[in-house]
């Protein structure tokens, strides 16, 4: 099965090293989207359909946590597994996005195996495939 994966982040450095190791990884992807906020996500999710977004938590516009918001409450995006790829280390707010609906959590700063372990594991259990 060939995915489409977005990154939502405000930093360009950090979209293109996702960008790098999503190109690197041995996955069949027909593309990498790539938002800058919450706000042109969501436009974007009414364009494409999208198998698995990692987003930032803070970002200006609309932040990680809105867009999760807006994704859950959507009939097109609530399923659609959100990873939050953040700084953020309170294991008690990781907890809050789990409870909220992120589908996972990958602290920065990141290996590429960590990433790859994560990004499989959400595929799969997104679209059947464990």
């Amino acid at each position: 099965m060939a995915y489409t994966i977005m990154i939502v982040d405000d930093s360009m450095l950090t979209r293109m090293a996702i960008r790098r190791i999503l190109e690197m990884l041995d996955l069949d992807m027909t593309k990498i989207l790539e938002a800058a906020d919450g706000k042109q996500a969501l436009r974007l999710l009414e364009e494409e359909d999208v198998d698995l977004v990692l987003a930032d938590l803070n970002m200006p516009q609309m932040n990680g946590i809105e867009l999760v918001h807006r994704m859950k409450a959507g009939k097109e995006t609530a399923q659609i597994p959100v990873v939050v790829v953040s700084t953020e280390s309170s294991t008690m707010r990781i907890r809050d996005l789990l409870a909220e609906g992120v589908r996972d959590f990958l602290h920065k700063p990141f290996t590429p195996e960590q990433f790859r372990s994560i990004l499989i594991r959400n595929l799969e259990v997104c679209h059947g495939n464990d």
